[in-house]
């Protein structure tokens, strides 16, 4: 009886270690990698969201997008760029815009357009760990052969390789054919194929295109989940963008003009992605972000809100550069959480590549750090406390910690740049209007070392970038 018991108990010894050794040297590393989906508006303002102080207040509640913060964490000091091209360059590549256009023997201010070949995408970091990407929606980092997406690591792509403005072209009644101009088509495309033209991006292609985006996303995301091979779907959506045409089926459903159908239709959007996701059982195993290329436009006769901040895109104040950011990641990420440690959009790369585990670049100089310890709560500090920003080529202000020192004021889109000015010194914390320049000053001009020395220590960085040759 003994003998029994001591063979049974050997027995079960024997197969608690089989199983266990395996699972014990299963480590970080090896785990099943979480997807990602990456939702990119356009010209959308903090002040958009509900959960930043929009919502109701903008004529369309946002309880869709909204949840993505109740349930993961809420940046209010995202920083990105102050136009579209410029942002999406960054947020793809981990550097600073300017960077992935400089050209051997050129002057910084004669960059090319757009994103050059020899750079590292995020999509390719992503595809050469073993990732199926994805992209559908707004490119605007080359259209000419050899830099669309599928150049650039994405596996598939249905969208449009420019910026929405161009869909007034072809209903303008002024337009002249014999002028040399192209309308812009919807294309689509696959990894080692030539892009196709689709039918042409016109004003009544253009109030179905996020209903579209949506649908491919969709799809997307299902075969891949089906497929069980982890996946990147990056969705920059464009119906944010002027014109501002609403889906058929959403145009006067709230009542209170184009805009505001256009933001509960992207809600209804946002919650079919994440319906899906839960659906299809991978919600703990996918990181799903919100954010906006730049802020929205603001002023007379153009739509967007850009929370407490002072001015719109294309100018030198926080309602150009600071958006809307939202991360969650069941499970990894701590619900509810909320900061306004300072986060820019180049940012993304780094962090993303940390929470898989993967290695950035190393042959090229990476502004990207890595926030996801502050992220995933085991910091109360994000990695950055300055910034840089630009607009077109040029520097027009730096930001260090609450301060910001702008250099070159820009109030409104098309209105001249004020360049013979003394810098402007502004407390964000007490001022984050940029209003009174000298109210919080006088007794801190200590202020002006640290934001000088990020100046410093950035334009010496690009000064010895040597930039890539041209394409």
């Amino acid at each position: 009886m003994f003998e029994y018991i001591r063979i049974v108990r050997t027995a079960v010894y024997l197969f608690v270690f089989i199983v266990s050794v395996p699972l014990a040297l299963a480590a970080p590393g090896s785990e099943v990698k979480p997807n990602i989906v990456l939702v990119l508006m356009d010209n959308f303002g903090y002040g958009e969201p509900g959960v930043y102080g929009g919502g109701e207040i903008r004529g369309a509640p946002t309880p869709n997008i909204d949840s993505i913060a109740h349930e993961g964490f809420q940046l209010t000091n995202y920083n990105v760029d102050a136009e579209c091209t410029p942002s999406r360059a960054s947020l793809m590549t981990g550097r600073y815009a300017i960077r992935t256009r400089l050209r051997k023997d050129a002057p910084p201010q004669d960059p090319w357009y757009g994103l050059n070949l020899s750079e590292y995408t995020l999509a390719e970091l992503l595809s050469d760990a073993g990732y199926a990407t994805g992209l559908f929606g707004k490119w605007h980092l080359g259209d000419t052969e050899g830099r669309f997406p599928t150049d650039q690591g994405f596996d598939e792509w249905w969208g449009i390789p420019r910026s929405s403005d161009r869909s007034f072209w072809p209903d303008s009644a002024s337009y002249q054919k014999d002028a040399g101009a192209r309308f812009m088509h919807v294309m689509s495309s696959k990894r080692g194929e030539k892009p196709k033209e689709l039918e042409v991006f016109g004003r009544q292609k253009r109030a179905t295109m996020d209903r579209e985006i949506t649908d491919h996303a969709l799809d997307f995301i299902r075969r891949k989940a089906r497929e069980d091979q982890p996946f990147f779907v990056f969705i920059p959506y464009t119906q944010t963008h002027t014109p501002h045409d609403p889906h058929p089926d959403a145009r006067g459903k709230t009542g209170n003009g184009d805009f505001a159908d256009i933001l509960a239709q992207t809600d209804t959007y946002i919650g079919e992605l994440l319906n899906a996701i839960e659906e299809l059982g991978i919600k703990e195993d996918t990181i799903f972000i919100f954010t906006s290329d730049n802020g929205g436009y603001g002023g007379v006769g153009r739509e967007g809100f850009n929370g407490p901040w002072r001015g719109s895109l294309f100018t030198s104040y926080e309602g150009s550069f600071r958006v809307p950011f939202l991360i969650r990641w069941p499970g990894k990420i701590p619900a509810r959480q909320k900061s306004n440690e300072i986060v820019h959009a180049v940012d993304v790369y780094a962090t993303l590549a940390a929470m898989l585990g993967l290695d950035i670049p190393s042959d090229r100089v990476m502004d990207s750090v890595d926030h996801s310890e502050f992220l995933m709560g085991k910091s109360k500090t994000s990695a950055r406390e300055s910034i840089v920003y630009y607009i077109g080529n040029e520097i027009v202000a730096v930001k260090w910690r609450n301060w910001k020192m702008i250099f070159k004021e820009i109030e409104r889109i098309g209105e001249p740049v004020v360049t013979n000015m003394d810098p402007a010194i502004y407390n964000l914390l007490k001022d984050p209007q940029e209003r009174e320049r000298l109210r919080h000053y006088i007794e801190d001009t200590w202020v002006e070392r640290p934001l000088y020395r990020v100046l410093a220590e950035h334009q010496a960085s690009i000064a010895e970038d040597p930039g890539i040759s041209a394409p």
